[in-house]
């Protein structure tokens, strides 16, 4: 509990936000304010005193404010171990004080980069002295505490009037520090690798040598996939703080139960399918697998058809919304009994409605802003982070990283398919066999998805052969199989899957094409006087 007063405190900020308040409450407690550049100038223009570090280090910032820490002055009144005997001997001899007390920030050079600087203004903010700094002081938190985050002013102010940080305190505040800088050096690690300064095979590839990133936990969760199991969520770290990404882990809990290990994995794979369109959607998931998606002229109408193709299994389900729940909506989903619902927003009287429902977890999360079509990728010489817009799966020994399936590729739209076989379908037919193909990206493969009226109607997902995929997506239609169109995310690799949903009814299908058997497929869709789409590209989802 050994407690260190706070006599002197350097400052120096990017993020301007609370310090005003801070210095105030610094002031108030007898603290002496030494800080740098515009710091100073904003803690100056609240008319509190201030020292400039040039006052301290008898030297004037130079180089664009690329130098005004890297002095001794500075360094020694962080690093003397104020235990040492000889330390503080030697500060004394140089005319040296110690700081009892840092307040660092750093460059953006994230939000830089994320708002597509130049290579000459991402490396511009790339902070030097500001992690010497924070390195220093978390290094010597014996006697010093040092602080990352405007989050974290309250903690000084709690600490002004204790007389003093723990060291327990310290040592936290240590931990966070080196977490900040190593979450900094990560993304300027990789976006160098990545976009500024490739190796010869991320040159040719696009790939680099190296893709750093840190996690920070939000949440420890009460369980994993099962009881045995122990579990936590992390959220992707910029420079010690939340990405700013969005994404289920970034979403806003309103209402409910505690999220649970496999909530997070359904509600992440209902943002996949519902947030994938533009007009109104609305996803229905069940481990992970939609078993109802649809478009409607709103919310409501999209509702009520995603349920009505498979309603056994949308009870218990979570329900992903890509616009704002209405009062309609949440009365249709207050009938079902209903494990998460999500959406960017909801009407307040939808809040009450489901709100009723104590266990029933209520998210609000934001639609990601989609890439468009032919957008530079990994590698392509942008100023990027290196690792945006990338998926991440963990495996034994390493990790996978792929560049997403956005469904932004060509022939995700219809206007870019080839008729292999049958004549051309009508708009509304069309329509219908975009929508099925759009959708089929959300379902575990092997996929079949059946659809009709912008609706599916029957989904056959995650066998290990088509065939099997085909026939339960036609049982699971019944009788609605007659007059649907089917998307397959993957080619038929021979006739007898593309035969199961012709002999069902089903009068046009969309398929990448591709397979050595196409030939055979194609006549296939000829015999039963099908229409036969290739898409020319694949949709695979494990």
């Amino acid at each position: 509990m050994t407690r260190v007063p706070i006599k002197r405190a350097l400052i120096s900020v990017y993020d301007k936000d609370g310090l005003a308040a801070l210095a105030q409450a610094l002031h108030a407690a007898g603290v002496q304010i030494v800080s740098t550049g515009t710091t100073a100038a904003a803690i100056a223009a609240a008319g509190l005193p201030v020292t400039p570090v040039e006052e301290v280090t008898g030297f004037p910032e130079c180089l664009d404010g690329r130098v005004k820490t890297l002095h001794p002055a500075v360094h020694a009144g962080l690093l003397a171990d104020m235990a040492n005997d000889t330390h503080r001997e030697r500060l004394t001899e140089l005319g040296i004080a110690p700081f009892e007390l840092l307040v660092s920030n750093l460059y953006p050079f994230e939000q830089t980069v994320a708002s597509g600087g130049s290579p000459a203004q991402c490396v511009e903010q790339i902070d030097i002295g500001g992690p010497a700094m924070v390195r220093a002081a978390a290094k010597n938190h014996a006697t010093v505490a040092v602080i990352t985050s405007p989050a974290s002013y309250p903690d000084v102010i709690a600490a002004l009037a204790a007389d003093g940080f723990t060291l327990d305190q310290r040592r936290r505040l240590a931990a966070q520090a080196f977490a900040h800088t190593a979450a900094y050096d990560a993304a300027v690690s990789s976006w160098f690798a990545a976009a500024y300064a490739p190796d010869p095979v991320a040159a040719q590839t696009g790939w680099p040598d190296v893709a750093g990133a840190t996690w920070i936990r939000k949440d420890v969760l009460r369980y994993g996939e099962n009881p045995h199991q122990r579990a936590a969520l992390y959220l992707r770290s910029a420079s010690g703080a939340a990405g700013g990404e969005s994404g289920i882990a970034n979403a806003e809990v309103l209402h409910g139960k505690a999220m649970s290990y496999n909530n997070y994995v359904d509600a992440d794979a209902a943002l996949r399918a519902a947030f994938g369109f533009t007009e109104p959607c609305v996803a229905i998931m069940k481990h992970a697998n939609p078993c109802g998606i649809a478009l409607g002229a709103d919310l409501a109408e999209a509702h009520r058809k995603a349920h009505a193709c498979d309603p056994v299994s949308a009870f218990g389900g979570v329900i992903a919304a890509n616009g704002t729940v209405t009062q309609e909506m949440a009365a249709q989903i207050a009938e079902v009994f209903t494990e998460v619902v999500i959406a960017p927003d909801f009407e307040p009287a939808a809040l009450e409605i489901l709100a009723a429902k104590k266990s029933q977890r209520l998210l609000r999360c934001a639609v990601p802003v989609a890439r468009p079509p032919g957008a530079p990728g990994l590698g392509s010489g942008q100023a990027g982070s290196g690792t945006a817009g990338l998926d991440w799966r963990q495996v034994s020994g390493g990790m996978l990283m792929q560049t997403r399936d956005d469904g932004t590729q060509p022939g995700d739209s219809a206007t870019n398919w080839k008729l292999a076989a049958g004549d051309p379908v009508g708009a509304a037919v069309l329509a219908d066999l975009e929508f099925a193909w759009r959708a089929c990206r959300a379902v575990k493969s092997n996929a079949i998805l059946l659809a009709a009226g912008l609706a599916s109607v029957g989904i056959g997902m995650g066998q290990v052969n088509r065939v099997d995929s085909a026939r339960l997506a036609v049982a699971r239609a019944g009788d609605r199989a007659a007059g649907s169109v089917a998307a397959s995310d993957a080619f038929f690799p021979f006739a007898d899957g593309l035969q199961i949903l012709t002999e069902a009814g089903v009068r046009a299908i969309a398929e990448p094409g591709g397979s050595v058997r196409d030939d055979e497929v194609i006549a296939a869709a000829e015999a039963a006087g099908v229409a036969l789409y290739f898409t020319g590209v694949r949709h695979f989802y494990h």
